[in-house]
C-alpha cells in the first residue's frame, strides 16, 4: 500500500472525487503555463468544498516569496512542492514555516539524494522531455526499479507517467512509499476524471 497524492486539482468534481476516494494529499498547481493552474482564490474555493480530509499541497516553479505568500493567504497549504534549487527550497521553508518537498528529476541513480537536505521530502520524477515548457508533469519512468535499494534520507513520492494501469507495478519495482499522479487520471489534458482518480487510488492500495 502506498499513500497517494492527486495533483492538479482544478475543478469541483476532481476535488470531491479525490476526497471521497481517500487521497492522502491533493495538489493545487500555481505554476503559470500549466493546463492545471489555479489562482489562489480558485484554490480557496475548491479547498472549501471539503474541509479537512487530504492535506493540501501547493506546487510552485521557481517561485518568489510574494507568490507563495498570496497562495498561503488564500488557502492553508500543508506542503509547498517546489521546483527550485536545494538552497532556495531550504530558504523558503525557513521563511514560511511550511513543510517543503523538493522535486528532483532522476535520470540515473547518481541523481538520487544521498544526504538529507533541510526540507521535509522529495518528489522523484522522470526527466522532462526536450522542449517541455514545465519541469514536471511530463515524463514517464523508463525503469522505476533504479530506485530499489536506494537508502532515502527523507520521505519521498514517486511521480511521472503513473496511471491506474501501471501504478501497482511501479510501486513494486521502486519500493515507493507514496505516489503522485496528475495527467494519468485525466480524460483530457488538464481535465480530471473522477472514475480514474478512484481507480488509481484503489490500484495503489488505498
Amino acid at each position: 500500500m502506498a499513500r497517494v497524492k492527486i495533483c492538479g486539482i482544478n475543478d469541483a468534481p476532481a476535488m470531491l472525487a479525490a476526497c471521497a476516494a481517500g487521497a492522502d494529499w491533493i495538489g493545487f498547481v500555481f505554476a503559470r503555463g500549466s493546463p492545471r493552474v489555479v489562482t489562489p482564490d480558485q484554490a480557496e474555493a475548491l479547498s472549501a468544498l471539503h474541509p479537512g480530509g487530504p492535506l493540501r499541497v501547493g506546487l510552485f516553479v521557481d517561485p518568489g516569496e510574494d507568490e507563495i505568500e498570496a497562495a498561503l493567504e488564500a488557502v492553508p497549504l500543508d506542503v509547498l512542492q517546489l521546483y527550485a534549487a536545494a538552497e532556495r527550497a531550504a530558504e523558503l521553508r525557513a521563511a514560511f514555516g511550511v513543510a517543503v518537498w523538493r522535486a528532483i528529476a532522476v535520470r540515473t541513480p547518481a541523481d538520487l539524494p544521498a544526504a538529507a537536505e533541510p526540507i521535509d521530502g522529495y518528489v522523484l520524477e522522470a526527466p522532462a522531455p526536450q522542449g517541455a515548457s514545465l519541469p514536471g508533469g511530463n515524463g514517464a519512468w523508463r525503469d522505476p526499479a533504479l530506485l530499489r535499494g536506494w537508502t532515502a534520507p527523507l520521505p519521498w513520492l514517486l511521480a511521472g507517467g503513473l496511471t491506474p494501469g501501471n501504478v501497482a507495478t511501479a510501486i513494486a519495482a521502486s519500493g515507493a512509499p507514496a505516489v503522485d499522479v496528475s495527467s494519468g487520471v485525466e480524460r483530457a489534458r488538464g481535465v480530471k476524471d473522477p472514475a480514474l482518480i478512484a481507480a488509481f487510488i484503489r490500484a495503489a492500495g488505498g
